[in-house]
């Protein structure tokens, strides 16, 4: 298909140099994935290089302490996503020898991994020919294909679709992937430069004129005063000071009117595992979950 040729070709001249596209292991790339969920790649690039060189295996990290795991992770957003990858490279120590295995339903049991996660990992550190549809992909195939924008989660209809569409290489498939992903990231985006598409001769939204979506945009996330900051209040004090008293914590998460929301804060970080109590004081996660 022309489509694969035109794409394939701007991404071979002009894909961005990432870290992870260098020689990366199994293990950097999966990290790389777990990262880069919910968090633009100019965040994920510096923590993901010091993380590699401190961890640069699944058990080198499966040794280390959570509290150490939860610092490195620093203000990346979503901190649990650290301690999915702790326990993940504690598993992949004790079951697999501290390998990442290549089989996608088998990296879906992994802790942490979902069904995006598996199948970036087969396609980019195994090059198997699989279906990788994240937020940028599903968009630029609904445009593509003159579809509506997608929904929360992909449909069984529309994985066929992009599954239809892969290379039957399984090399030029894992590159399709990739090249897909650049796309919906530096041209495709949801204000898109439709004058440097590579693939815009071909594009049925474009040709349609750019419908608006019928549905209405979502509003961006509100950050300031809500129990999202004052959790992440509470790390970034838990990441300077080894310990700190309730009192001290509760001061520092206090971010809006509400009385009640340091404390619910607090509770939740200790119920999420990110933060454990002992005699009255609170530090950051748990011990060390391989030796």
């Amino acid at each position: 298909m022309e489509v694969h040729d035109e794409l394939l070709a701007w991404f071979a001249a002009g894909a961005r140099d990432l870290p992870w596209r260098r020689d990366a292991t199994p293990w950097g790339i999966l990290v790389c994935e777990v990262m880069g969920q919910q968090t633009p790649m100019s965040r994920v690039i510096p923590r993901w290089q010091e993380w590699m060189r401190r961890w640069p295996d699944p058990c080198s990290l499966a040794h280390a302490p959570q509290a150490e795991v939860l610092r490195a992770w620093d203000r990346m957003g979503y901190p649990r996503r650290a301690l999915h990858l702790h326990r993940c490279a504690a598993e992949l120590c004790d079951r697999f020898g501290g390998t990442v295995p290549a089989d996608e339903a088998v990296l879906r049991g992994l802790p942490g991994i979902g069904s995006y996660t598996a199948a970036a990992v087969a396609a980019f550190a195994f090059r198997r020919r699989t279906t990788v549809l994240d937020t940028n992909v599903r968009r630029v195939l609904a445009r593509l294909e003159g579809r509506p924008a997608p929904s929360a989660s992909p449909s069984a209809a529309e994985r066929a679709r992009a599954t239809a569409l892969l290379p039957q290489d399984p090399e030029a498939s894992a590159t399709w992937n990739e090249a897909l992903m650049e796309l919906g990231a530096l041209v495709c985006t949801p204000r898109p430069r439709c004058g440097a598409c590579p693939i815009a001769a071909r594009c049925a939204w474009l040709a349609a004129g750019r419908p608006a979506d019928p549905a209405p945009p979502r509003r961006p996330q509100s950050w300031h005063g809500t129990d999202r900051q004052a959790r992440g209040r509470i790390l970034a004090a838990l990441r300077e000071q080894d310990r700190l008293e309730e009192g001290p914590l509760l001061a520092v998460a206090r971010v809006s009117a509400d009385a009640a929301q340091p404390a619910r804060a607090l509770a939740s970080l200790v119920a999420d595992g990110l933060v454990t109590e002992s005699n009255g004081a609170y530090a950051l996660g748990g011990g060390i979950l391989h030796r």
